[in-house]
């Protein structure tokens, strides 16, 4: 089991912002952001349903190969919605929203690029 995971990120500040608007249709919002004295200077911060984070963002050099994270949603609605927000905040089409039979036949699921080119989706199995 997954307990948590995260993607470094090239501008703190507009990638902190880009998530926090990109999430919240999904019911996540930032739980935690880590003083800079433990960091090392770098800004750091934790998103998830409360009470737990499972999804983190450093600042640094972003990873590459991009990464790509899904987040399991409970309705085709979700799906969409984070779509419209990730969008809105900046984010670039990377599938509308729609059906991906070639997963398994109940796959619903929207990916966008974040602004460093992470391939980030939201899914619901049905």
């Amino acid at each position: 089991m997954i307990d948590h995971t995260g993607v470094n990120v090239s501008d703190y500040k507009k990638s902190k912002i880009f998530y926090e608007n990109a999430l919240k249709p999904i019911g996540y919002k930032m739980l935690m952001e880590i003083p800079k004295e433990y960091t090392g200077g770098a800004g750091v911060c934790g998103f998830g349903e409360p009470p737990k984070t499972d999804f983190w963002i450093s600042e640094g050099t972003p990873n590459k190969p991009h990464v790509h994270v899904a987040f399991r949603v409970d309705s085709k609605k979700k799906v969409d919605e984070f779509y419209a927000a990730a969008i809105a905040a900046g984010g670039k089409d990377n599938g509308k929203p729609g059906p991906r039979p070639h997963y398994h036949e109940n796959y619903y699921g929207a990916f966008i690029t974040d602004p460093d080119g992470h391939n980030i989706e939201a899914v619901f199995h049905g």
